[in-house]
């Protein structure tokens, strides 16, 4: 199902490309935008999959078109550029979402390292640069960033640094592209229901919901709509005056310090009683 939001300024009839689409977070991302009158063009190397989200979309009266491609090849982003222009004329926003979690943290191998910042972080850059001719004042490039570029954890090391270069990347485009009307923003969620939390915690919603309640302060996992919301609100001109920065849409994740927002006394009286 496509989520609408009607009230959402500027954004119906303009187009989107939203790499790695062909499911997940991407695919709801795509779905809000679709909803929201935007014509969506699925990006990912999952063709059947792809194929499906389109689908969806268009038997909710959305428009898309799936661009199977693999997004580190610069002549296939290029295809990927034409034939958007080729079937819906324009291009107004970009969702740079595709993502790589291969991490073994220091004992990555010089290849993992090139691998996951080549997807998600240079094929970003390159597919910003592929779009930024065709775009108009008013256009606007969405990053996906993620808490996990902002906090040290143990054992990761490759997703959490490209993450926090893309938070880089999108203050320097934003400069950059400011002069043309044309805008960059991040969105940087926390633990959305998704893939990888779905197989963590073995396809059970309340078990993800109750390990999250001790990390997000509203208690859960976020819903991939809810990103795709933020994405839609981001790119709308609701938010014209809006470029250069970092939305958390983390539901309070990011506000909590390593204490998790308990005080000292919560601390000693659980230590005292374990």
């Amino acid at each position: 199902m496509t989520a609408s939001i009607p009230q959402l300024p500027g954004l119906a009839g303009k187009t989107a490309i939203v790499t790695g689409s062909t499911q997940g977070l991407g695919a709801d991302i795509a779905k809000v935008l679709a909803g929201c009158g935007v014509a969506v063009v699925i990006v990912g190397r999952g063709a059947e999959a792809g194929a499906a989200v389109v689908r969806e979309i268009e038997a909710e009266g959305g428009r898309a078109l799936l661009c199977s491609i693999d997004i580190q090849d610069d002549a296939q982003i290029d295809q990927c550029v034409e034939q958007t222009l080729a079937a819906f004329g324009r291009i107004d926003i970009l969702v740079n979402n595709a993502c790589s979690y291969d991490d073994n943290g220091v004992d990555s191998s010089r290849e993992q390292w090139h691998r996951t910042l080549g997807v998600n972080l240079v094929s970003a850059a390159i597919f910003a640069q592929k779009v930024l001719p065709h775009m108009q004042r008013g256009s606007c490039i969405v990053n996906l960033g993620s808490t996990g570029g902002k906090f040290g954890a143990a054992g990761r090391a490759l997703y959490p640094a490209s993450k926090a270069a893309m938070l880089q990347f999108t203050k320097n485009l934003a400069v950059t592209i400011a002069p043309q009307g044309i805008r960059a923003v991040a969105v940087s969620p926390a633990w959305t229901w998704s893939p990888s939390v779905v197989r963590f915690s073995n396809d059970s919603r309340p078990l993800a919901d109750a390990v999250a309640a001790q990390l997000h302060p509203l208690g859960r996992v976020g819903d991939g709509a809810e990103i795709g919301q933020a994405v839609a609100f981001v790119a709308s001109d609701s938010a014209s005056w809006i470029t250069g920065v970092d939305i958390p849409v983390d539901g309070g994740f990011s506000v909590l310090g390593p204490d998790q927002g308990l005080s000292p006394r919560v601390w000693f009286e659980r230590a005292q009683n374990e």
